[in-house]
């Protein structure tokens, strides 16, 4: 469903570093300056949370910061936008399952 364009991947090739993190355990990788929604995407993950009333799947939306639906758990800390925080290495992200963690 989601891949990168072709000229960018052959042009950011040659300049991007690649960030090692982690998806609830899975080792992954992205490139330097991408958002945590957007590394989700590129490897695959395209829900992030499922809601706690229904159990529906949630999934980047906006890629801006307005809809809350990349919701994930950011190295402990649950609720952050995937979309407003980029990737760094060694970062652990996990998606979101039902409501809110009060610990979290």
């Amino acid at each position: 469903m989601f891949r990168r364009l072709p000229e960018i991947e052959t042009a950011a090739k040659t300049a991007a570093e690649t960030v090692a993190f982690t998806i609830d355990g899975r080792a992954a990788s992205a490139r330097t300056g991408d958002s945590v929604a957007a590394a989700l995407l590129a490897n695959g993950v395209v829900t992030c949370r499922n809601t706690p009333v229904s159990g529906a799947a949630r999934g980047p939306y906006c890629m801006m910061g307005v809809c809350f639906d990349c919701l994930v758990t950011i190295d402990g800390t649950g609720n952050r936008q995937g979309c407003q925080v980029r990737v760094s290495p060694g970062m652990a992200v996990e998606t979101q399952n039902g409501k809110r963690e009060v610990e979290r």
